[in-house]
């Protein structure tokens, strides 16, 4: 059973974006930040409704990731794909959802539901919304594609899907709904990879999370992908010590210090003493490094 989720979402987010071009990833956000999404399932669709009066499907994109997240970080890590040209515009735009002055003190928790591969119909294509959706919906809802209205939801997708030159989403116009694999973006990265490391850095387990980077183990520029396996949770001086190659990670997940960090700079007592550390990795086993990016960077990075 494959599901999709049709969000409701304001005009301006959909025009600003829909004019962008290379959009690859997006933030459909929401202002209240007290529950995590989990209506429909990594790669699987969602769908974007604009308010009432344009009761109408208008684009989407593949489901990824959801989180709750602090809005200085999401701004950082998507940037434009948010919705808006800067960060105190989505700030100001949060404020008013949440029907409160904006407080510059405050980085505002929101719900980050992001998306990769999003599609932007233009106007003549927009879908009418089914007869099933009640007016009195306030975020979306789920429709189950074994069923009329959420097959034919698919169908109209699809279709539009074919007929545009270069359609961000690969699947046979009439074949069967199935899931889609996200290609995750550098925010969709960043995002997921904080969260299957549990939000703390996987050397030192520190856990301020504006400190914290995902780094790839082999750089996206050389042949690496954005994927988790690729990823790992880094305080920014332990990852910026990686990416320069001073110290790696070992292929059975040891922190590794080379000798050139003392003979270059004199110092490195405080990393050095972590030497062969075990680091703290994700509890599923398909989400920690793969061994042959590790090899890479020992190979490739590494200064020894």
């Amino acid at each position: 059973m494959v599901n999709l989720y049709v969000g409701i979402t304001d005009y301006d987010w959909f025009q600003f974006l829909s004019a962008q071009r290379g959009v690859d990833e997006v933030n459909f956000w929401q202002p209240g930040g007290r529950t995590n999404f989990k209506a429909i399932r990594p790669g699987e669709l969602f769908l974007f409704k604009l308010h009432s009066p344009r009761n109408f499907i208008v684009g989407g994109g593949v489901f990824a990731h959801a989180d709750i997240l602090p809005v200085s970080i999401a701004w950082e890590a998507f940037g434009f794909g948010n919705g808006a040209v800067t960060l105190a515009e989505m700030r100001r735009r949060i404020a008013f959802y949440r029907k409160e002055p904006d407080n510059p003190h405050q980085d505002y928790p929101i719900g980050c539901r992001i998306l990769t591969q999003p599609f932007f119909f233009p106007e003549h294509q927009w879908i009418p919304i089914p007869e099933s959706w009640s007016p009195h919906i306030q975020q979306g809802r789920t429709y189950d594609t074994s069923e009329a209205d959420g097959r034919h939801l698919w169908e109209m997708v699809m279709d539009r899907e074919a007929q545009q030159p270069t359609a961000p989403i690969a699947v046979p116009r009439y074949g069967e709904p199935t899931l889609i694999r996200p290609r995750l973006g550098q925010g969709a990265f960043r995002v997921s990879v904080t969260d299957v490391y549990q939000r703390r850095c996987a050397v030192t387990g520190e856990k301020t999370l504006p400190i914290l980077d995902a780094a790839h183990i082999r750089p996206f520029g050389e042949g690496g992908e954005h994927d988790i396996s690729n990823g790992l949770l880094l305080r920014t001086d332990i990852h910026r010590l990686f990416d320069l190659g001073y110290v790696t990670v070992s292929s059975d997940g040891k922190f590794e210090v080379g000798r050139r960090l003392k003979e270059d700079f004199e110092n490195g007592r405080h990393y050095y003493a972590m030497q062969g550390h075990n680091l703290l990795m994700p509890s599923n086993p398909e989400q920690r490094p793969k061994r042959e990016v590790l090899e890479w960077h020992q190979s490739n990075r590494f200064l020894g």
